[in-house]
C-alpha cells in the first residue's frame, strides 16, 4: 500500500477521450467537464459527499489528515489531523499522541458525524503495520474507526476494530456502523446505541466494499479475494451469498434496491445483479483495474474510476453501456457523486482531487 510520492505536484487536467481498451465504448463528445482541480497537502485514497454541502477526503498515512471541502465553492473548510490520545479513551496507558491513516469515510444519516477508518495506527505499541497482502495469522496491528463531530470537526469517539479497516458504512436507520477489516477477513458491527462492537462477521479473504439496503435489513459485502458478495441479515447476522465473479471491490445499490452494481478489479469490469430475480445482469469492461464506484441520485448513471487506465467511465445503468470514458489523472482511486450539485469528485492518489460537471 505504502508508496513513495514525488515531491512534484502533478497538475494534469486532461478531459480528452481515452483510447478504449478491448470491449470499451467511448463517446465522441464528453459531457463531463473538468471544473476544478484541488491541489495542496493531500494524498486522497477516497472522497465522500455528505449530500448536504460538504465533501471529505481521506489522506492515508502520507498526510495524516482528513480534509473537508465546500461542495459548491470547492473551498477547503477544515484540515483535521488524525492524531488522538488513546489514553483519553481508555485504550492505552501511554500518554503519547497516536496517529492514524484515514482511508475511507462515511456520513451518518442524521448528518451529525463523519466516520473514518484508519489503515494503521502509529505510536507506542504499534509495531506491525498492515499490508495489502495478509491474513488473520499475519499478526498485523488492529486499528480504529474515528467519529468526527461535524459541529466542530473534532474527533469525539473512537472504536477498536480489526486489522486494516477499509470501507465503513452506516445503516440508514442509524443503528449500526459496519467496517470491512481487510486483513482480519471480517466485518465489525458497531452499535451506535451501545457505542461498541457488538458483532464480528467472518467474510473471507479481503472484505472491501459495503452497501446497505434502504430499510437497513441487509448489508452487501464484497469479498475482494474471492468471487462472492456476502449478504448479511442485520436482524440475526446470518449470511447468504451472491456469486458475482472474481475480485469484486466496490458495491452500490440502485435507489429502489432492485439492482446491485459491483466493480471487478482484475477484469476491469462493472457487473450488475438483479436482486429481485437473484440473477446476474449485464456487465461492461471500463478499463484496467476498475476501483471505486458512485451512482447518480436517480440511479441512471454509474461513475467508475479505472486505476491503471487513469480514466473515469460513465455508464448508463438501463443497458450497462458506456456513455463516455475520459482521462482524469494518474491513479484515480476514489469517486463520489454529489447529489445537490450533480458534480462528480475524483480522488487522485498522487495528490489531487478533480471535480467534473455532468451537464
Amino acid at each position: 500500500m505504502r508508496k513513495v510520492f514525488s515531491l512534484l505536484v502533478l497538475s494534469l487536467s486532461f478531459t480528452l477521450v481515452a483510447l478504449p481498451a478491448q470491449g470499451e465504448e467511448v463517446a465522441k463528445k464528453s459531457s463531463m467537464k473538468l471544473i476544478k482541480t484541488i491541489d495542496g497537502s493531500i494524498a486522497p485514497k477516497s472522497v465522500r459527499t455528505s449530500n448536504d454541502g460538504i465533501i471529505s477526503a481521506h489522506n492515508m498515512m502520507y498526510k495524516h489528515s482528513i480534509t473537508i471541502y465546500d461542495a459548491k465553492t470547492f473551498e477547503l473548510l477544515k484540515t483535521i489531523p488524525d492524531s488522538v490520545s488513546l489514553k483519553d479513551y481508555g485504550y492505552s496507558m501511554s500518554s503519547s499522541v497516536f496517529r492514524g491513516s484515514p482511508v475511507e469515510g462515511t456520513f451518518s444519516p442524521d448528518g451529525k458525524y463523519l466516520y473514518v477508518s484508519n489503515y494503521a495506527m502509529y505510536g507506542p505499541g504499534y509495531k506491525k503495520e498492515g499490508s495489502d497482502t495478509c491474513s488473520p495469522s499475519s499478526g498485523f496491528d488492529k486499528s480504529f474507526i474515528y467519529r468526527i463531530n461535524r459541529s466542530n470537526y473534532q474527533i469525539d469517539a473512537i472504536y477498536p476494530v480489526g486489522a486494516v479497516p477499509k470501507v465503513v458504512e452506516v445503516t440508514p436507520d442509524n443503528k449500526y456502523v459496519l467496517v470491512a477489516n481487510w486483513c482480519s477477513y471480517t466485518v465489525s458491527v458497531i452499535s451506535i446505541a451501545e457505542q461498541k462492537v457488538v458483532k464480528t462477521v467472518s467474510i473471507g479473504r479481503y472484505p472491501r466494499g459495503i452497501a446497505i439496503s434502504k430499510d437497513s435489513s441487509k448489508a452487501y459485502v464484497a469479498e475482494m479475494g474471492g468471487s462472492r458478495i456476502h449478504v448479511i441479515n442485520l436482524a440475526d447476522f446470518s449470511v447468504t451469498y451472491i456469486p458475482i465473479g472474481s475480485n469484486p471491490r466496490a458495491v452500490v445499490l440502485s435507489p429502489d434496491d432492485s439492482k446491485m452494481y459491483v466493480t471487478m478489479n482484475l477484469s476491469g469490469r462493472v457487473a450488475s445483479w438483479d436482486l429481485i430475480t437473484n440473477k446476474p445482469g449485464k456487465s461492461v469492461r471500463t478499463g484496467n483495474k476498475a476501483r471505486s464506484l458512485a451512482l447518480s441520485s436517480d440511479g441512471s448513471e454509474l461513475f467508475v474510476v479505472n486505476y491503471m487506465s487513469n480514466t473515469m467511465s460513465k455508464i448508463q445503468t438501463s443497458d450497462m453501456k458506456i456513455l463516455e470514458t475520459i482521462k482524469v489523472c494518474p491513479e484515480p482511486i476514489g469517486v463520489t457523486y454529489d447529489n445537490p450539485t450533480k458534480n462528480t469528485w475524483v480522488a487522485c492518489y498522487r495528490g489531487q482531487i478533480k471535480i467534473y460537471s455532468n451537464s
